[in-house]
């Protein structure tokens, strides 16, 4: 991820920069794969900054959750109500009357 090593590289003591991350920086080698970048990306990136650490749930997570949860609801009383439900004839028409 040589691009952002470079982003920050460009910014450092030359402007802000707004990041952020789900990984802790003990997990930032995943990003990097170069234990001297992630050490170098880190130094620049933590030096006159003001880190705010949010240890809340995920909002995404949270609402991914739920929608995948609906869907399944709204899946299963849609099948639910086809099998109560007489068949559609071949021409895709129900037979109720």
């Amino acid at each position: 991820m040589e691009v952002l090593f470079t982003l920050l590289a460009e910014r450092y003591e030359r402007g802000s920069v707004l990041l952020t991350s789900n990984l802790p920086f003990s997990q930032w080698e995943q990003i990097f794969k170069d234990p001297m970048t992630t050490a170098a990306a880190i130094d620049r990136l933590v030096h006159h900054s003001v880190i705010i650490e949010l240890n809340i749930p995920s909002y995404r997570l949270e609402t991914a959750k739920n929608t995948r949860k609906n869907l399944h609801r709204s899946t299963a009383f849609a099948n639910r109500a086809l099998t109560i439900g007489q068949p559609p004839n071949r021409a895709g028409k129900s037979n109720c009357r």
